[in-house]
């Protein structure tokens, strides 16, 4: 018999190094290395839990690191509570290139001069954009218009009209600058598009810019710090196995 779901998620989250007795109704904080889909984790989630049931909250693209809030079992109900936290991130872009995608998954196709910005510069770009912004949604995203993926349609060299989103940017923080390489740190609401906050101050500045390294490193009130790496997840489950095969189950 199924137990009922808790009023709040809270007691459901599990960060690294604790684990639920059962996968009935979970919610794992998972920290995604580079290199993977959000959905290549939870691919690999559903092999190493033997759970089919299982989904994310919030896209992460493949370049990028960090927390994924990964939902399991009953707990997917819970979905909407999760992705409407306002996140945080760290990252570092790239002055004076500008790719189609916005980020390094793309090849550059326009470089400008960026030598002669100074740091007054940058902060005056950077103080446009912090508040109630709206984000044109990128060319290479997975939003369906007119039901096809935007990024399969830019593969193709078909133009559309993109949506645009009202957004919220709380902080945008530039931390340090090495060369054309500028690190910072934003606070944004639910739907904030990093990539497009990146191009746009670049355009803002008149040189470009592309995000070339991004790390989420708390959603809502959870912390990376707190997240399994898939490596760690994977021999935790192993040892436990070996000493309570009866408590991996399939849902």
């Amino acid at each position: 018999m199924s137990v009922p779901l808790p009023e709040s998620p809270d007691h459901l989250v599990y960060g690294y190094p604790r684990l639920p007795d059962r996968w009935e109704a979970a919610v794992l904080l998972i920290d995604k290395p580079r290199g993977l889909t959000s959905f290549d984790v939870i691919r690999r989630l559903r092999k190493l839990l033997r759970v089919r049931k299982i989904g994310h909250a919030g896209t992460l693209d493949p370049l990028a690191t960090g927390l994924l809030i990964c939902l399991v079992g009953r707990a997917t109900r819970w979905m909407t509570h999760f992705m409407a936290q306002d996140k945080e991130y760290e990252g570092v872009l790239r002055l004076g290139e500008v790719t189609p995608s916005y980020d390094a998954e793309t090849e550059v196709v326009a470089r400008r001069p960026w030598e002669h910005l100074t740091e007054e510069d940058l902060e005056r770009a950077r103080q446009q954009f912090v508040g109630a912004l709206v984000q044109q949604v990128p060319a290479y995203s997975a939003v369906k218009v007119r039901g096809k993926r935007l990024y399969k349609q830019a593969r193709m060299g078909q133009v559309v009209e993109r949506p645009r989103r009202h957004v919220q940017i709380y902080t945008f923080d530039l931390l340090g600058r090495e060369g054309p390489d500028v690190t910072f740190r934003v606070h944004c609401s639910k739907g904030t598009y990093i990539r497009s906050l990146v191009h746009d101050f670049g355009q803002a500045l008149g040189c470009g810019a592309h995000l070339v390294a991004l790390r989420r490193t708390r959603s809502g009130p959870y912390h990376v710090e707190q997240a399994w790496t898939l490596e760690r997840l994977a021999e935790a489950l192993k040892a436990r196995a070996l000493t309570s095969p009866d408590r991996n189950h399939e849902v």
